[in-house]
């Protein structure tokens, strides 16, 4: 992880831009505690806050091509950075081993259509002094997190996280993934539109497992790119297991820097069900595992923490977040920077339990293309704050477009589950040799339930302890906008208020309710269980823990 600040538009001196954006990308460091960049001129300033997973020694930011003078600052992992430099090395000159530098090399060749040639994760501004132009760009998924807003005098910010924009900006918004925005056009224009998106354009592949083994192989090797010890986050369910599995086997063919053999991370409550079942998968794949506990107190001690890192008050974010955050702490203190993690599988295969609800094929797939598109206000937003808190970047195989777009052009009649059906069943099937059978077919369990059932009991029984029932009762006329339904909710939109009391700040947090993390659309799914709504997995009776 990076962090990035820029400001825009200036049209003015750049000294007293600077000190602001010195200011404000401060508010940054712990994405990138590894060094600080500055670069600026009359119409821009560009700050960077690095945290060096590739090429340590010259990958600084601020980068600047020598020749057009084109300056990057920009959080991203780039994948196919070694293709790219191969096909544009004979026009361009590069200058370190960045993976970086190849989004200047795909501009000065491709112009706003770079974005369509990067492979990775990105939220980046681009500006070139003699075109007086800018891009600013964001991945497809939204794995990385990019902000804007505008100032009193109209001057465009960008930012990593919405913290380095709340004291400068009169108005923020989220910047929207799979978008690139262009000054010359003034416009964003949006280049990632799959046709999986619509049911009726689709054309659905039939279920080939050795080409979603593939798929998956591919994405999950290209994401063990690194010049710096890293690991994997491993809590025993299926999808972070086979992400460990090939990342472990792959290991044994590569000579990985600082590493004998792959390193596994895992937290949860005493005697917590992921605990036990991340050890079985680590005695398997042979990894050097790290099982780390917390007690609910430290959970709760930390929530305002939690809060002002995630920048959210969502509910089953604020609760899976939370171990998150404490795992990323031991994890930095042992010397990782990289983490791979298994976000995005449930979206993708229908992976949830309240999937077994879907009452048919085109349900099934239009509530999966309704997570996948709002990755980026859960999932994705959790994994990438609650590691980079503390200076850890985390990369997701999953949601590489490519294998993205593969899992979602699958016929979704071969990914429904229910009568029976466990969820997932063509990607455990695809990979039936890769992991012990209790691992392998192994129920879907949600983050925030399977460190531990006594957690999310006990932040409802702490919040209706401090959350007096008068404040509850008013809870409309304090938070008009999101008017959170229940105590545990109260809190954490206090909390959230606290820290963040900007007017646009709440309007950047996703609203409605839930069960069994659910969009609000699929509640219709649910019958009367619906009116019970919860974001956990325990939530779907009659599929929870006995469905097999």
């Amino acid at each position: 992880m990076c962090g990035i600040v820029a400001l825009l538009d200036l049209n003015e001196g750049s000294e007293s831009a600077r000190a602001l954006a010195l200011r404000l990308v401060k508010a940054l460091r712990h994405r990138g505690p590894d060094w600080s960049g500055m670069w600026a001129d009359g119409q821009a300033v560009l700050a960077h806050e690095r945290l060096a997973i590739v090429d340590p020694a010259t990958g600084d930011q601020p980068l600047v091509d020598a020749e057009s003078g084109v300056v990057l600052a920009a959080n991203a992992e780039i994948y196919n950075h070694l293709t790219l430099r191969a096909q544009l090395s004979e026009s361009f000159r590069f200058q370190t081993r960045s993976d970086c530098e190849a989004i200047i090399a795909a501009y000065l060749r491709y112009g706003a259509k770079l974005v369509e040639h990067l492979d990775g994760m990105f939220g980046f501004v681009l500006y070139s002094p003699r075109e007086r132009r800018y891009l600013i760009a964001r991945d497809r998924i939204g794995i990385i997190p990019l902000y804007y807003g505008y100032d009193a005098a109209g001057r465009m910010l960008v930012a990593s996280e919405l913290k380095a924009l709340a004291p400068a900006c009169v108005s923020i918004k989220e910047f929207p993934p799979g978008h690139v925005y262009d000054s010359l056009q003034r416009e964003f224009v949006r280049y990632y539109a799959p046709a999986w998106e619509v049911f009726d354009r689709c054309q659905f592949a039939r279920a080939d497992r050795l080409v979603l083994r593939r798929a998956l192989e591919d994405s999950v090797r290209s994401h063990m790119m690194s010049d710096v010890p890293y690991g994997v986050l491993l809590s025993g369910g299926l999808d972070s297991s086979l992400v460990a599995a090939i990342a472990a086997r792959t290991l044994v063919r590569r000579d990985a820097p600082g590493l004998r053999r792959l390193h596994s991370f895992s937290i949860g409550l005493e005697g917590s069900p992921d605990l036990r079942a991340a050890r079985l998968a680590a005695d398997a794949l042979g990894s050097e595992h790290h099982a780390f506990h917390f007690t609910v107190e430290q959970g709760i001690d930390a929530l305002s923490d939690v809060i002002y890192a995630l920048e959210t008050y969502d509910l089953t974010t604020v609760r899976a977040s939370t171990p998150m955050y404490l795992m990323a702490r031991r994890i930095k203190a042992m010397g990782f920077k990289m983490v791979l993690s298994g976000e995005g599988a449930d979206e993708l295969f229908g992976g949830y339990l309240y999937f077994h609800n879907a009452p048919d094929e085109r349900a099934f797939h239009d509530e999966s293309v309704r997570k996948v598109k709002r990755l980026h206000l859960f999932d994705c937003l959790r994994a990438n704050k609650s590691m980079a808190a503390w200076g850890v970047e985390v990369r997701v195989p999953f949601l590489d477009h490519h294998f993205v777009d593969v899992a979602m052009s699958l016929d979704p009649a071969a990914k429904m589950c229910g009568r029976g059906r466990i969820e997932k069943r063509i990607l455990r099937e695809a990979f039936s040799d890769a992991l012990p059978s209790a691992i392998l077919w192994r129920q879907k369990e949600q983050f925030s339930d399977g460190v531990g059932y006594g957690w999310i009991d006990s932040l409802k029984a702490y919040a209706e302890r401090v959350v007096p029932d008068a404040a509850f009762a008013a809870a409309a006329e304090r938070f008009p906008v999101n008017t959170p339904d229940t105590k545990e909710g109260y809190l954490y939109r206090s909390l959230f208020d606290a820290h963040f009391p900007h007017a646009d700040a709440a309007l950047c947090v996703p609203s409605g309710r839930s069960l069994a993390c659910s969009t609000p659309e699929a509640l219709a799914w649910q019958g009367n269980q619906g009116t019970l709504a919860d974001p956990s997995g325990r939530a779907a009776r009659g599929v929870h823990a006995d469905a097999y």
